[in-house]
């Protein structure tokens, strides 16, 4: 949000917002789960539970877009893979040392 500067002698003006600091992968506990609602039918891999920035979460994302070989976003603080990759998913959480179990 832009500085504001204002004539009036009693403006504060707002704090800034403090930026949520990334727990180390070791901390993570994330839950990759299959979804199928208000997709059209198609299935998605969802990891839910990631604890920080926007910027670390969209590098993850990236990371098992790429590895899994599929598209996918990063919206609303958690991970869409296109497709059914759990396992695949779930393994490399692990690899990469974030505590990872599957959902359902």
């Amino acid at each position: 949000m832009p500085l504001v500067y204002s004539t009036n002698p009693d403006f504060n003006p707002a704090p800034e917002e403090s930026r949520v600091e990334t727990l180390p992968p070791s901390k993570q506990k994330l839950t990759v789960y299959l979804d199928r609602r208000n997709r059209g039918g198609k299935q998605v891999t969802l990891v839910k539970g990631f604890v920080g920035g926007e910027d670390d979460l969209a590098e993850l994302g990236r990371k098992l877009k790429t590895k899994c070989g599929t598209g996918g976003s990063v919206k609303d603080g958690e991970i869409v893979i296109q497709g059914d990759c759990r396992e695949k998913v779930a393994s490399l959480l692990t690899q990469m040392g974030y505590a990872a179990k599957r959902g359902n």
